[in-house]
């Protein structure tokens, strides 16, 4: 069994991070999102992979490398424009072969691996499995319908008026015919070649296509607000250890890792939370579920709820939260301006001024 990990497209969702940046590489507790689904597909041992990459080819590559630091064999497949899903396993034919394949999409994550699913599908070899997930917003989604034995029966993508509220998640099993599938169907309203298409194919040729429900944490990391659920939820398995240095003057209160080199003084650190190797901290504040990468600068400042990346700093600004600050940002106070009140009041007024 192989994997094809989709690690292109230009994560629109989640700029100004991915001006610069895949968005596949932004940091989940100080470790890229899309490191945690090739450990995943290890764990199942499958040992080779075809990475889909595009704009971000580079930046993937050097990232990943061959694969063996996760156990993997990659193969680098280059998708000149995002065409949908359905073309990524289209242009992966040479490399999938005939051979029965986990597609993964390469900003998505899953608490608790795929094992299972991995597992139920070896055992039955159906054309295709998905895996779906409930949701209290399908309309947003590609959303399966079901008959009674779990097998699935229709497919919508992102309707206005759900039959449900099971979703694709985006990890899929298939077999061979997958190949028939995609090379069947056509562009969408939006010129790509959709997955779900592919799967609507499959079901209509009455080819065996099955579901699971998986009840387990699962994520598309793509915008801010779910980056940072997504690190809260692995922040919160983080273990406590100290591998820098901490002052008497600091307080570290919970589950808290210092990365090796790191310098903590006069500062307060609430976990869960992570200091990343060789940063800075001195003077702050940093609370619970905040990731600071390697090789920060914070001074005199608060932070909490947020991911700081590699090599920035935060230098007397109070107060910091619910933020994603990408690689080596400046940030500090702006000079303050001259602010005034003018009042006219009545007799026996009481006035409180914040300033």
């Amino acid at each position: 069994m192989k994997a094809l990990v989709l690690a292109g497209g230009h994560g629109t969702r989640l700029r100004p991070i991915t001006h610069t940046s895949a968005k596949q590489l932004v940091p989940v507790a100080n470790k890229p999102v899309l490191f945690y689904g090739l450990e995943a597909i290890a764990e199942c041992g499958i040992e080779d992979v075809g990475i889909v990459v595009g704009d971000t080819a580079d930046e993937i590559m050097a990232a990943v490398g061959d694969g063996s630091a996760h156990g993997l064999r990659a193969t680098y497949i280059r998708q000149e424009q995002p065409l949908g899903l359905a073309h990524a396993v289209l242009i992966a034919r040479d490399f999938l072969g005939d051979d029965d394949f986990v597609m993964y999409l390469g900003d998505n994550f899953i608490v608790g691996g795929i094992g299972d699913q991995v597992a139920a599908f070896r055992a039955h070899r159906p054309a295709a499995q998905l895996l779906l997930t409930r949701v209290p917003n399908p309309s947003e989604f590609g959303v399966a319908e079901l008959d009674g034995s779990g097998r699935v029966v229709g497919l919508q993508e992102k309707p206005a008026v759900p039959r449900g509220d099971l979703v694709l998640v985006g990890v899929y099993l298939f077999s061979a015919a997958v190949h028939d599938a995609v090379r069947a169907i056509k562009p969408s309203g939006r010129g790509e070649l959709e997955i779900t298409d592919a799967i609507q194919w499959l079901i209509d040729q009455r080819r065996d296509v099955r579901s699971t429900v998986i009840d387990g944490y699962w994520k598309d990391t793509g915008n801010v607000a779910d980056m940072l659920e997504v690190n809260r939820s692995v922040l919160e398995t983080v273990e406590r250890g100290v591998h820098g240095e901490v002052d008497a003057a600091s307080e570290l209160v919970g589950r808290v890792s210092v990365g090796a080199g790191a310098r903590i003084t006069g500062s307060r650190i609430v976990g869960p939370a992570m200091i990343g190797p060789g940063t800075v901290v001195e003077g702050c504040y940093v609370g619970p579920f905040t990731s600071i990468g390697a090789d920060c600068v914070l001074r005199d400042s608060e932070i909490e709820f947020s991911i700081v990346l590699p090599g920035s700093s935060i230098l007397g600004v109070r107060r910091i939260e619910a933020s994603l600050i990408g690689r080596k940002v400046e940030v500090t106070p702006g000079p303050r301006t001259p602010a005034a009140h003018r009042l006219v009041l009545g007799d026996h007024s009481k006035v409180q001024i914040s300033s």
